[in-house]
């Protein structure tokens, strides 16, 4: 089992930056992927960013250029930083880590399996 907690979410103004982490424990020699997803009123959770093992990154187009998200590989951490913010960033935003579970993974790691964060409301004012 993985147990997500993430950290920094708040009330910002549009153009300002933010910080958000997520501290995983537990089963972490489980965990291929991490990343962020959120979810706005009215709307379908969508993935912001994720960041695999090997360092390579994806980001949705909205936020490309925006945010980046690090790891901190000792702490089981990873972070996303976000910036010039947009009314349209408004939303609970999930961390979330992916175990593969294939053939190279340990034999306790499920397979194909999210597990997900509390979640954490941004809010950006106009």
């Amino acid at each position: 089992q993985v147990h997500l907690v993430e950290s920094g979410g708040g009330l910002v103004q549009a153009g300002d930056s933010l910080t958000l982490s997520c501290a995983a424990s537990g089963d972490t020699e489980c965990i291929d992927a991490m990343g962020w997803y959120r979810q706005a009123p009215g709307k379908e959770r969508e993935l912001v960013t994720v960041i695999v093992s090997r360092g390579n990154t994806h980001y949705e187009d909205s936020v490309r250029g925006r945010f980046f998200i690090s790891s901190d590989i000792d702490k089981n951490t990873v972070h996303l930083q976000m910036n010039s913010l947009k009314n349209e960033d408004t939303a609970v935003y999930y961390c979330y880590a992916f175990s593969q579970g294939n053939a190279s993974s340990p034999r306790h790691c499920p397979r194909e399996f999210i597990y997900w964060g509390q979640g954490t409301q941004v809010n950006v004012s106009l």
